[in-house]
């Protein structure tokens, strides 16, 4: 099991970009057209990033279209195989693959 907590996009939206670059929330918000409010419940780990928000971010920042929306999937799987752990352990793999037709 991971020991270091897997870092919600908004921990690293403000991090790596906001902080680094001397962006506020007010500032980023009115650049990509959203309320003040989503970038700060974002950055607080609150909210999760939508796609909306995702292509936004992607190009404010110059990032590939997924990098927001990927850095999300990951949290939320993250969080998911903790809650699920007992129950993800005892799952027993089917035997076979199923075949492929080729």
């Amino acid at each position: 099991m991971r020991r270091v907590p897997y870092p919600h996009p908004g921990e690293i939206l403000l991090e790596e970009f906001l902080k680094p670059m001397g962006i506020t929330q007010v500032r980023l918000a009115k650049e990509i057209a959203v309320p003040q409010r989503r970038i700060g419940k974002i950055v607080s780990g609150d909210r999760a990033v939508t796609t909306d928000t995702g292509l936004r971010l992607s190009r404010f920042f110059r990032m590939t279209e997924g990098f927001w929306t990927g850095l999300q999937m990951d949290y939320d799987a993250a969080r998911a195989k903790e809650v699920l752990s007992m129950t993800l352990s005892r799952i027993k793999s089917w035997p076979q693959r199923p075949r492929s037709r080729a």
